[in-house]
């Protein structure tokens, strides 16, 4: 078994579905994996840090610039939350072209995060 390195992380938080997706899906798969990282690691999980403010396009047929775009300014920090001097794990299923991974850590670092490290479940090719 691959052993991690040993990073301590203040919490983790999970990529956010937008609320018509996560009605129509009735769940969020990255919300999943958050918590049994959270379980594994000991590590409190938010699922409240981050917001998808619009609703995008399934990223699977576009390109890695159209990826980019799409998810250019779709997250924001909820207000009522600090991510200042905090490092974080951020939780996705899948990476493909790294587009919504870069996006939501631009949003943490900007608020002030003092690192954001990235775990995905899959790596799309």
């Amino acid at each position: 078994m691959r052993s991690f390195p040993q990073v301590y992380f203040d919490a983790i938080i999970p990529v956010p579905l937008h609320r018509k997706r996560l009605r129509w899906r009735g769940f969020n798969q990255a919300v999943v994996l958050a918590r049994e990282v959270s379980r594994a690691w000991n590590v409190p999980v938010d699922p409240f840090v981050l917001s998808r403010t619009r609703e995008t396009p399934p990223q699977t047929q576009l390109t890695e610039e159209e990826r980019r775009k799409n998810v250019r300014g779709a997250f924001v920090l909820n207000r009522k939350k600090s991510v200042k001097r905090k490092v974080l794990l951020l939780v996705d299923d899948v990476y493909t072209s790294g587009a919504t991974a870069r996006e939501c850590s631009r949003v943490l670092r900007r608020a002030g995060a003092k690192e954001v490290h990235v775990l995905t479940l899959a790596r799309a090719v």
